[in-house]
């Protein structure tokens, strides 16, 4: 069952592109942008990726880290945000875990989903945006509901 706003945040304690470990509860009261993509080096996640990098200061300014997930290996994820100057992490979800605790759907049963998750400092979702097709307008819905946390 896909998790909703509201919902408490599973842990997200996953490797990154360089093998670094994240975990969500390490984020010293930070919001996190979650973005789950299907696949590295693909025009939509290219598209998506590249939005999130262009308001990457942005969405710092307003209190948030930001975190890429897809099922890719690390390699693919390391040549990925080299290509593209990417500079958050991407973080290798392997086996898909992460998105199955997420409820993260495939589309048609067959393709990974794009969702993005907003969740304040507390670790509850505030804002969840699912759209397989405009991936660069997921970085907008992650800073309208950023904006509106600061209030």
């Amino acid at each position: 069952m896909a998790l909703a706003a509201g919902d408490r945040a599973p842990l997200v304690a996953l490797s990154d592109q360089n093998g670094e470990g994240r975990r969500s509860d390490q984020l010293a009261g930070k919001a996190l942008v979650l973005f789950f993509y299907p696949k590295d080096d693909t025009p939509g996640c290219t598209a998506e990726a590249c939005a999130f990098r262009d308001s990457y200061a942005d969405l710092q300014s307003l209190g948030a880290e930001v975190w890429g997930v897809s099922g890719d290996d690390q390699a693919s994820h390391q040549r990925f945000a080299s290509r593209h100057d990417l500079p958050f992490p991407l973080l290798v979800d392997q086996g898909n875990a992460l998105r199955k605790a997420f409820g993260v759907p495939n589309v048609l049963g067959l393709l990974p989903g794009r969702v993005t998750y907003v969740i304040d400092r507390e670790g509850v979702i505030r804002h969840v945006f699912n759209n397989l097709l405009d991936g660069a307008a997921h970085r907008n819905e992650a800073r309208a509901a950023l904006q509106r946390l600061a209030l």
